[in-house]
């Protein structure tokens, strides 16, 4: 059962204390909260891997898999040292209240491995990855568990947990999604995260009367959410004025042009030595002063010592749960916005879901009908959180935690809780 004990700051607590504020908004009771918060189950195996100089390692892979009420249980597999059960069990709460607040016919669920793809070499991740798919086949598949990419994942690691997948059930590309196109994956869903982050942006702005055109973003987190992110505000007519990655960051306070910076990671591995924008640490780019600053790496970035040195106008959590509850209260009595990861970041499960649909029906869509389809999902969801946080007097965190709260807690109490 979790807990929220004091000095306990990061997306362990921060979740139990955004969905605990819910369910009192909502006027749901202590057994109320615990059933919504503590997941239905819990898997964790040992993955013995022989590396390539005949040493043997020994990784934990986990998956955490929240509530189905609504859907098969659908969430992403990440690849990091830090992974373990704690940061799953969060995770899987934030999906199953990300998925019903953008209302899609899923739960939520997350897994992941203790390890570091980056030091590991390809035949090593894929032996990796068959040994997880081949130890939980049994309680994933298209009408269970659905994962996708996620942190330290990618299309191609999609690919082997759907071949091994198969393997055992025959051909069955709904299982996973991320695929390669190729292989049953839908287009635009690379892109779709970091396209959806643009989306809700621009929706927000349109709600506020405001213009985006001219206006500023600091980026942190130069991956595929961050520069997709990146791309499509540019073209909205924002001005990235900040981006970062693990290695470093360049600002520019007339500009940075996206696709050049793309080139120079692209060739070098880092956007630091871009020769357009000037260098500066992690830290100080999340002050840099701007109408937008967009978390898109890892969680925790924002916390109670750093808040009060933000500059920015409205925070968006492109990554999930960047922002402690310490540091969102913080910047809610400071009168910073914060569009929530529940909300900011579901275009990629918006995706995710138009590929399990396409597969399950064997029919392609175009490009053109996956992104019309992620803005119109994306502009709803916008319109309801706009509105019941004017109704209600509230943040918008707390509209969107009220609103799929409330989702999950009818069809769980629905089908009997």
């Amino acid at each position: 059962m979790y807990t929220t004990g004091d000095g306990d700051n990061d997306a362990r607590s921060s979740h139990a204390f955004f969905l605990k504020r819910a369910c009192d908004r909502l006027g749901y009771g202590a057994q109320e909260y615990e059933i919504l918060l503590n997941p239905s189950r819990e898997i964790r195996v040992e993955l013995p891997l022989r590396r390539d100089d005949g040493g043997l390692s020994v990784f934990t892979g986990y998956r955490v898999q929240h509530h189905n009420a609504r859907g098969p249980y659908k969430g992403g597999l990440r690849y990091h040292p830090e992974t373990d059960m704690q940061d799953m069990r969060a995770l899987a709460c934030l999906m199953s209240l990300k998925t019903a607040l953008v209302n899609i016919p899923f739960g939520g669920a997350k897994g992941g491995i203790n390890c570091d793809s980056s030091m590991l070499s390809e035949r090593e991740l894929e032996s990796l990855t068959r040994r997880l798919t081949s130890k939980i086949h049994r309680n994933i598949g298209p009408n269970t568990d659905i994962p996708a990419p996620d942190v330290g994942t990618n299309a191609k690691i999609m690919a082997w947990i759907s071949d091994e997948y198969s393997k055992i059930y025959g051909f069955t590309p709904a299982a996973v999604t991320g695929k390669p196109i190729d292989l049953g994956g839908s287009l635009g869903r690379e892109d779709a995260t970091g396209r959806g982050v643009a989306i809700v942006i621009r929706e927000y702005a349109k709600h506020r009367a405001e213009a985006l055109e001219g206006k500023t973003a600091v980026i942190q987190g130069f991956g595929n959410v961050g520069r997709h992110a990146a791309h499509c505000l540019a073209e909205l007519g924002v001005k990235i004025v900040g981006i970062s990655d693990t290695r470093g960051g360049v600002h520019n306070d007339n500009g940075l042009a996206v696709d050049p910076l793309l080139a120079h990671k692209s060739a070098t591995g880092e956007v630091a030595g871009f020769e357009q924008g000037q260098p500066i640490d992690g830290q100080a780019l999340l002050e840099l002063a701007c109408d937008y600053l967009v978390p898109a790496a890892l969680g925790d970035v924002v916390t109670a010592e750093n808040a009060p040195r933000l500059q920015a106008r409205v925070v968006v959590e492109a990554a999930n749960a960047p922002v402690t509850h310490e540091a969102d209260l913080y910047l809610e009595n400071a009168g910073i916005p914060v569009l929530p990861d529940i909300l900011a970041n579901a275009g990629g499960v918006i995706a995710s879901y138009f590929e399990w649909v396409q597969n399950l029906q064997q029919f392609p869509w175009t490009l053109e009908e996956v992104h019309g389809r992620l803005a119109q999902k994306l502009e709803h969801a916008v319109a309801e959180v706009m509105a019941l946080a004017t109704g209600q007097g509230c943040s918008l965190r707390d509209a969107g935690y009220m609103i799929a709260t409330r989702r999950l807690k009818d069809a769980l109490w629905m089908s009997g809780p």
